[in-house]
């Protein structure tokens, strides 16, 4: 990979001044601010240091991260780890240091920024926060890339004042938005309202926010503390905090690995002395287990996107085969998956994909695991970990001739964990199924406490165990659809087993801000003679959500369980409109998003186009229900 920085090469002159001495007004907030009237010969400093800044800070992170990177500036010379310079940079910087106050003291116009078409061709052209291109140069950029088709342009757009950026940005591949006022409402203006509107047709995922201390990626946002500004300045932060991102996403790093590796590099970097993969993956692995964990829910729970079940065990999939006549091969399970994962665009719609074990150790078209070929396109990969339902009676033989199951799987839960964790899965599913059945008069027999308390319980073993093992739990307890029962027993039944689920999760210490809860939504059963209306369904669910739900959970995702397609979105939709919830909602179906896919695929890769177009076809309509 060839990475071409475009910016310019600043000298940044570090002055550590002595408030003892000199002349300092306080103004009504209490911060001290060197008196304007300075003067360098005059005023005395504990020390004076001066590094190359601007597009200098880029580059070098990008090759200590291992990545083959250059600048467009022929006044630069690179060898041995060294910067320098043929002639004295045109634009210099003086930060001014004094009791942990900062000044920054910049050129009003800095100098303009050249570029030359490079001699080989480069897989990412990277304009740095430090260029100051001329008209012509953006034309020179925008030939470029018309040219050279396979090249990816990366943005960063720094204010407002960056207006001629605006050709530019529709190209883009990735853009790094700064959008910065300062602790003290002093330095920057936001970027431009005129930016906003240009990027709007850009894919949400395309677009990284900047402020001072924090990095936004979507509407996920991971804090990155800047104390020490001693050495390292705010204008240093940013081009690590972007280079960083850009050099682990290239890499092929998850959202959540680059940010926590952003945040190590601008923590513990020095001036002209960024951090190597292994030393920023070494601190990274030092943060909280919980920040981790409520990131990657965060992440999976992110605004205007879903997360596929895609989970299928050998005898699920072996029916749905059946239906068609495909023959259940091992090629054909890779093949139907691959369906799925490869269809363009994906990531625009779905945060996170949950997989079966033999998935994760099959192969895409392109020879990559499926694991890693997800993460490189910024979806997070999961993995069902329960091993199916058993009978009751095995555990609780008093119960006689109980029809009622739980989920086995706890036997060695720890050390599949840790290998799924260490193959790159960062979240888990595990599912109890509960059968709604009554008697002659109506009342309710199954589920029984017995039957609920203990599929609960093994819900909460499971989702402690996965956080101990770093991974994000989901927990589904799903009142089966099939069965004969109105909406009113629906949402009683599920009601007293959310309830037993999180007194359940709160005696494990299961941290819920890094716990999802898959449920099914409120309605009468297949066989009611009263089929639930959307609306109905709507309330209904929202009731129960709203009556049940501890505040602090980090998502709630449905399940189609057995719905048609069009009815499980029409009903998604309508527990949205009953919104705002005080935590964020999206689906995760499996056959409302895949039967219209595998009837068109029906085993032939012939069809393999139209069927990826049924696909996108589903995730619009669910991604419509939820902007409502």
């Amino acid at each position: 990979m060839k990475i071409l920085v475009v910016g310019n090469l600043i000298k940044d002159v570090y002055l550590n001044l002595d408030t003892r001495t000199e002349s300092f007004e306080t103004d009504s907030k209490g911060i001290k601010w060197l008196n304007l009237s300075f003067n360098a010969s005059k005023h005395c400093f504990f020390n004076r240091d001066s590094s190359f800044g601007g597009a200098a800070v880029s580059l070098e992170v990008l090759q200590k991260l291992g990545l083959s990177a250059t600048i467009s500036d022929s006044n630069l010379n690179f060898s041995t780890n060294q910067l320098s310079l043929q002639t004295p940079p045109s634009t210099y910087r003086y930060i001014l240091l004094a009791d942990h106050n900062v000044v920054y003291f910049t050129p009003t116009n800095f100098a303009k920024t050249t570029f030359t078409s490079p001699s080989e061709a480069v897989d990412y052209l990277y304009i740095d926060r430090s260029a100051n291109l001329t008209e012509d140069s953006i034309k020179k950029i925008k030939t470029y890339l018309e040219l050279s088709t396979k090249t990816k342009l990366i943005l960063y757009i720094r204010n407002s004042s960056e207006q001629n950026l605006a050709i530019l940005a529709p190209l883009a591949d990735l853009v790094f938005l700064e959008n910065n006022r300062g602790k003290s409402e002093k330095l920057y203006a936001p970027a431009s309202p005129d930016f906003e509107a240009i990027l709007a047709p850009l894919p949400p995922e395309k677009i990284i926010k900047l402020s001072e201390n924090q990095l936004s990626y979507l509407d996920i946002t991971e804090s990155i503390t800047v104390e020490r500004i001693d050495i390292l300045t705010h204008l240093s932060a940013y081009s690590i905090m972007a280079a960083t991102v850009l050099g682990s996403f290239i890499l092929g790093l998850s959202v959540e690995d680059s940010l926590k590796i952003a945040r190590a590099n601008v923590e513990n970097a020095k001036v002209d002395s960024t951090l190597n993969l292994e030393e920023l993956r070494n601190i990274a692995s030092t943060y909280s287990s919980n920040d981790e964990l409520e990131l990657i829910a965060a992440s999976l729970m992110v605004n205007g996107k879903g997360i596929l079940a895609a989970d299928e065990s050998g005898g699920s999939i072996k029916k749905k085969f059946e239906q068609l006549n495909i023959e259940d091969t091992y090629e054909n399970r890779r093949n139907y998956r691959n369906l799925f994962f490869t269809t363009p665009n994906i990531e625009n719609s779905l945060s996170g994909i949950i997989l079966f074990d033999e998935t994760t150790r099959q192969l895409a078209d392109d020879g990559q695991n499926f694991v890693k070929y997800l993460t490189s396109k910024r979806i997070i990969p999961g993995i069902k970990v329960d091993e199916g339902l058993a009978s009751l009676l095995e555990i609780h033989p008093e119960l006689i001739d109980t029809t009622e199951t739980y989920t086995k799987g706890l036997d060695h839960l720890k050390d599949r964990l840790d290998e799924y964790y260490q193959m790159g899965l960062r979240f888990a599913k595990w599912r109890a199924a509960f059968n709604i059945t009554l008697s002659n008069s109506g009342e309710i027999l199954t589920p029984t406490d017995t039957a609920i308390e203990e599929n609960c319980r093994i819900l909460a073993e499971y989702a402690k165990a996965c956080q101990s093992a770093g991974l994000v739990p989901i927990v589904e307890p799903e009142v089966v659809y099939d069965g004969n029962y109105s909406i009113t027993e629906s949402a009683k039944v599920t009601g007293r087993i959310l309830d037993s689920l999180f007194e359940n999760l709160q005696k494990q210490k299961v941290n819920l801000k890094a716990c999802l809860l898959k449920t099914n939504m409120i309605l009468a059963s297949k066989k009611w003679p009263e089929q639930s209306a959307p609306e109905i369904v709507g309330q209904a669910t929202t009731e129960v959500l709203k009556k049940h739900l501890p505040t602090e959970l980090a998502g709630v995702v449905f399940l189609s369980g057995g719905q048609t397609p069009e009815q499980a979105t029409n009903n998604l939709a309508e527990i949205i409109k009953n919104g705002p919830f005080p935590w964020p909602i999206t689906f995760s179906f499996a056959r409302a998003l895949q039967d219209p896919a595998l009837f068109a695929w029906a085993g032939d890769n012939n069809n393999a186009n139209i069927a990826k177009k049924a696909f996108q076809e589903r995730l619009i309509a669910n991604l419509k229900a939820l902007e409502n």
